[in-house]
């Protein structure tokens, strides 16, 4: 007798829950999603559903209005069952195998305007930066070398004032300041080089000078000894709070847009596009593996172009 296809969605969520061990949040999502295949199969196993089935539900929940990505997610759900499904039953065929969910819209990355990174790095007057305060002088710096490099924040906080190379610890990210430059390792241990803008290095020289009035001497960790950027406590400074002050910053130079330190990244590559239309080149400084992924970049160029297109062009603008 085959076994109702609800005591078998139990045992399947009892699997996740015990024994891979997934959150509650993820296991809400999944008891979710395998709802929509559930009525398909009545009190039955789930052995009676066919791809047809399948793929007839997805087109329902597609046209009932369901986000792209909502549904990538639960066709991962039902695929996710069906694996496991297939392994206690291995003579079943697994219907989700040639199911595919439609591609959702890929969302161009937010980015500030020339003048909006502008008026936000120029919120400090360069000639001023001696003057700044400690945490002043870094959040500077900081932000300087996001937009200056294309960092990631991982790869910002990551940076060392040198390389170093002693028991227990080496350097996985560094300044060069000598040469003006940075040496990163990012996604997929790809390590770069990146140049260092003229406005970027004075900032990072500036904090540098100040740097050693906020680290503690109580701080031997060579992890947190060598940061280049510290946090109120003198160790490597945290994530979250480049985050904060970026935030804070925004606010002082009267931004009022949600930016994040990725923003200064997509907003590095978008302007150099603008600038230099070199895809390869932006794709090596950014670290990207494939140029398919900076690419999405041209899309921002493309909206600057038609931006100018409308405002410049005599038979362009739409009459009202």
């Amino acid at each position: 007798m085959p076994i109702p296809a609800s005591a078998t969605v139990q045992s399947w969520l009892d699997h996740l829950r015990y024994e891979r061990r997934l959150s509650e949040h993820s296991l809400a999502a999944y008891e979710h999603d395998i709802q929509h295949i559930l009525p398909l199969s009545g009190s039955v196993s789930p052995d009676t559903l066919t791809p047809a089935q399948l793929r007839q539900k997805l087109a329902e929940l597609h046209a009932g209005g369901l986000h792209p990505r909502s549904l990538q997610r639960t066709l991962a759900a039902w695929r996710n069952f069906f694996h496991w499904w297939c392994e206690q039953y291995p003579a079943h065929p697994n219907p989700c195998a040639e199911l595919k969910a439609p591609k959702s819209p890929r969302p161009l990355p937010s980015s500030l305007s020339v003048d909006q990174a502008q008026q936000l790095l120029d919120h400090q007057p360069a000639q001023s930066l001696e003057h700044l305060s400690p945490v002043q002088a870094r959040d500077q710096a900081m932000f300087e070398l996001l937009y200056s490099s294309g960092l990631r924040l991982s790869e910002l906080v990551s940076l060392d004032t040198h390389y170093v190379k002693q028991a227990g610890y080496e350097s996985s990210s560094w300044l060069s300041l000598q040469e003006a430059e940075l040496h990163v390792l990012g996604k997929g241990n790809k390590r770069r080089s990146l140049p260092i803008g003229s406005k970027a290095l004075h900032a990072v020289q500036c904090w540098l000078q100040l740097r050693g009035s906020v680290l503690r001497s109580a701080v031997d960790d060579a992890e947190h000894y060598h940061a280049l950027f510290l946090g109120a406590q003198g160790k490597r400074i945290h994530p979250r709070m480049v985050q904060t002050r970026l935030q804070k910053l925004c606010q002082e130079a009267g931004l009022s847009l949600d930016i994040s330190p990725h923003a200064l990244r997509h907003s590095f590559a978008s302007h150099m596009l603008q600038s230099a239309q070199d895809l390869r080149a932006v794709q090596e400084l950014l670290g990207h593996s494939n140029i398919s992924t900076t690419q999405i970049y041209t899309r921002l160029d493309f909206q600057h172009l038609a931006q100018v297109y409308d405002q410049a062009h005599p038979r362009a603008r739409r009459k009202p």
